[in-house]
C-alpha cells in the first residue's frame, strides 16, 4: 500500500483522573473505539418513568490536556432498547472543568427503566478543537450551497 494510503494510527492522549467510583477507569472496548464507557456510581437503583430524566453520577474527575474537550454521548443500545438517551447530547466538558462526571440521561421510552450501579450509561470521546476569533463582514462570500437548509438536496 502506498504510504500515502496508510490508516493513520490514533494519537494518545494521557487524561488525569480521580476515581472515587467502585469501578475500573473508562477504557476503549476495541482497539478502535473512538469513545470509553461511562458507568453509573449509584448507591442504589434509580428508576426513570417515560419523559423523566436524571442527572447520574459517575464518580470520575479528569483533567483534560489543553485544546481537548470531552464529549458525552448516548450508547446506542441504550438508545435502541430502551429509548433512553443523553439530554443535552453530546454533552460538552471543558478542560478546565473539574467537577464530578455526570451524565444527564432521559427516558423516551415506553416503560421505566432502572438505571443501576456500575452499568454503562454513556461514552465519552476526546476530541482537539481549534479557538476561533470572529471577524464581523457585511457579507459572506458566495458558495455553491448558498444559504440552502434543511432538506435543500431533496431525499434521493
Amino acid at each position: 500500500m502506498p504510504e500515502e494510503e496508510q490508516p493513520t494510527k490514533a494519537a494518545v492522549a494521557t487524561v488525569r483522573v480521580v476515581n472515587k467510583s467502585r469501578h475500573p477507569l473508562p477504557e476503549h472496548a476495541t482497539g478502535h473505539s473512538a469513545g470509553v464507557d461511562l458507568r453509573a456510581n449509584l448507591d442504589g437503583p434509580l428508576t426513570l418513568e417515560p419523559g423523566g430524566f436524571a442527572m447520574i453520577p459517575t464518580g470520575l474527575y479528569i483533567e483534560l490536556p489543553e485544546g481537548t474537550e470531552a464529549q458525552v454521548r448516548p450508547r446506542s443500545g441504550l438508545a435502541f432498547k430502551h429509548g433512553v438517551t443523553v439530554l443535552n447530547s453530546p454533552g460538552t466538558v471543558d478542560a478546565d472543568y473539574r467537577g464530578e462526571l455526570r451524565v444527564l440521561l432521559i427516558n423516551h421510552g415506553k416503560a421505566p427503566f432502572e438505571v443501576k450501579d456500575g452499568e454503562r450509561i454513556a461514552q465519552m470521546v476526546i476530541s482537539r478543537y481549534i479557538k476561533v476569533r470572529f471577524e464581523e463582514m457585511p457579507e459572506l462570500c458566495a458558495s455553491e450551497r448558498g444559504a440552502g437548509g434543511f432538506g435543500h438536496t431533496g431525499t434521493h
